[in-house]
C-alpha cells in the first residue's frame, strides 16, 4: 500500500492516467497538475496548478515517459497550457522526495544531481522493457502491414539487435509465418537465435544480408543502416526502425532511393496506451512499496 505517501503527477498522456489510477488505489496521496482537460479525473485525484509550493508537498514526483525535453517543457496532452520544469520546481522538493520517469534526459538528470535527489528511470528496469516489448512487437507488425502489399507470413523479416525488444519482435514474426534473420552482435545471442530456429548472422555482415530482406525492423539505436547498406535493399522493403530516436537509419537517403523507412519510437503508448500504463503503474507500485524513508508520516 502506498498510505501516508504524498505523490504529485506533471503531465503526461494516456499512459499515466493508468498510473495515477493506481496509486489511488494504492491508498496513496494523489495529487495532479497538467489534467485540466481530462474528461472523467479519477475520484480521490486532487487537480492542481503546476507550482513550487505543490512539489513543496510531495514525497514522490512523477514525470510522464519521457521526462521533459532539454528545455524542461513536459509532454503534457491533457493541459491546456504547456508545462515546464524548472529549477525552482526541483529546489522546492523536499530532500527526501524521488523524482520518477519512464527515461530521463541530460536536463532532468542535471537538475536532480545538483539537488541530490534520487531519480528512478523505470524503462531502464528489465521487466518494464520486456513487459513494453510486447505492444512494441505488436505495433510494428500493424505498421507492417498497413505499408505493404504483400502478407507477413512467407517474408524475409530481418531484425536487427536482439535485446528485449528484439526478442520479442523475432518471435512475434516467426509465429506469422516469417522466415526471420536476426542480426546480432554477441556469440551468445547467435547461439540463442539459432536455437529459437531463426537465422543469425553477425551485424558486421549485414550488407551480405540486406538484399534479401522485404521488412527490416531495427533495434540498435545507432546508425546501422546507412547509405551502403540502404543502397543494397530491395525497392520495396520496408524498413521499421524501433530504436530511440533519432534511430539507426538514414531517413534522408532511404527518402531518395524511394524506401518506405519510418522511426516508430514509443509505441506502447501509442498503441496500447492501457497496458503500457498498467505495466509502468505496477513498477512504479513495486519501487514506492520497497521506500520506507519517503513516507509523509515519519
Amino acid at each position: 500500500m502506498l498510505t501516508g505517501i504524498r505523490i504529485v503527477f506533471l503531465g503526461g498522456d494516456a499512459r499515466q492516467i493508468e498510473v495515477i489510477r493506481k496509486c489511488v488505489e494504492m491508498d496513496g496521496t494523489v495529487s495532479a497538475a497538467g489534467f485540466d482537460k481530462w474528461d472523467a479525473p479519477s475520484p480521490g485525484v486532487n487537480l492542481e496548478q503546476m507550482s513550487a509550493e505543490l512539489l513543496s508537498r510531495a514525497d514522490v514526483l512523477v514525470l510522464p515517459a519521457v521526462g521533459c525535453d532539454d528545455e524542461g517543457y513536459i509532454n503534457a496532452v491533457f493541459a491546456s497550457e504547456r508545462l515546464q520544469l524548472l529549477e525552482e520546481h526541483i529546489a522546492a522538493l523536499p530532500s527526501r522526495a524521488i523524482v520518477y520517469t519512464g527515461m530521463a534526459k541530460s536536463y532532468l538528470r542535471g537538475l536532480c544531481a545538483r539537488h541530490s535527489l534520487k531519480l528512478v528511470e523505470l524503462l531502464n528496469r528489465d521487466d518494464v522493457a520486456i513487459y513494453n516489448s510486447i505492444p512494441t512487437a505488436e505495433g510494428a507488425l500493424v505498421m507492417a502491414i498497413q505499408n505493404t502489399d504483400f502478407t507477413i507470413h512467407g517474408s524475409t523479416s530481418m531484425v536487427l539487435g536482439m535485446g528485449r525488444t528484439g526478442f520479442t519482435m523475432a518471435r512475434a514474426l516467426q509465429g506469422m509465418g516469417a522466415s526471420v534473420k536476426v542480426g546480432v552482435r554477441k556469440q551468445e545471442h547467435y547461439a540463442r537465435a539459432e536455437e529459437m530456429g531463426w537465422k543469425p548472422f553477425m551485424t558486421g555482415d549485414l550488407l551480405l544480408h540486406v538484399p534479401e530482406a522485404d521488412l527490416i525492423f531495427n533495434t540498435i539505436p545507432s546508425m546501422i543502416i546507412n547509405a551502403q547498406v540502404l543502397s543494397r535493399l530491395q525497392r520495396h522493403c520496408v524498413i521499421i526502425d524501433l530504436a530511440s530516436a533519432p534511430g539507426g537509419c538514414d531517413f534522408r537517403y532511404a527518402e531518395k532511393r524511394g524506401i518506405k523507412a519510418m522511426l516508430a519510437p514509443g509505441l506502447p503508448g501509442i498503441v496500447a496506451p492501457k497496458s503500457a500504463g498498467i505495466i509502468m503503474a505496477n513498477a512504479l507500485v513495486q519501487s514506492l512499496s520497497g521506500e520506507t524513508s519517503i513516507r509523509g508520516d515519519e
